[in-house]
């Protein structure tokens, strides 16, 4: 996970008058190839050992705008949080598997911090008790024309619920560059949701 450059100062918000696919061509690029081997252990699909609601970076871009999080490493636990708590499969001990994976075994960047891992919880508490659709098994690239607004609604993601999350999130840590830039209001939904084109795949 960035923490510096262009894919760390980027912040999708919650517009939800724009197409997933103009929020997604909008976000910096970033090579799958760059994703180390320990992270791909447990959150790709491919794995064996694949954690619940391991998915292809696509989908996992595509969880990031509908979220509203940028990259930095509390935004990459809100959104593997939210993930895997709304896989309707993570068991406790699958969750503390993960944990520890992302406290002692991702190296650098990676690595999450017990702040990281508190901000997990919360984002996998919060999938469950606001009844997040499984957010792995949708078909992404047939999704990349939907407007963000009835898209967020279609999976469960209810923005005023995000926004008062993100308000918990941010009186708990003021001082984190993560919180202090998360969204203080949902953006209205405009009426329809009308096909737009589909550019290229990053």
């Amino acid at each position: 996970m960035p923490t510096r450059g262009p894919l760390a100062a980027w912040n999708p918000g919650l517009d939800d008058t724009v197409t997933l696919r103009t929020a997604y061509d909008a976000m910096p690029g970033d090579d799958s190839a760059a994703i180390p081997w320990y992270v791909r252990l447990l959150e790709n699909p491919a794995s064996p050992v694949a954690l619940p609601g391991a998915i292809d970076l696509l989908g996992h871009d595509c969880i990031h705008i509908l979220l509203g999080r940028g990259t930095l490493p509390p935004d990459e636990a809100f959104v593997i949080g939210v993930t895997m708590g709304a896989s309707g499969q993570l068991g406790a001990w699958q969750e503390k598997l993960f944990t520890l994976g992302a406290r002692h075994l991702y190296r650098g960047g990676f690595r999450f911090s017990h702040t990281d891992l508190e901000v997990f919880r919360t984002a996998v508490a919060f999938a469950r008790d606001t009844g997040i659709r499984p957010l792995h098994t949708l078909p992404w690239r047939d999704l990349m024309h939907r407007r963000l607004g009835p898209l967020r609604a279609s999976v469960g993601i209810d923005p005023r619920a995000l926004v008062a999350a993100y308000g918990r999130e941010r009186a708990r840590w003021p001082a984190g560059a993560a919180a202090r830039r998360l969204p203080r209001s949902p953006s209205p939904v405009t009426a329809g949701d009308p096909d737009a084109s589909h550019g290229h795949d990053r």
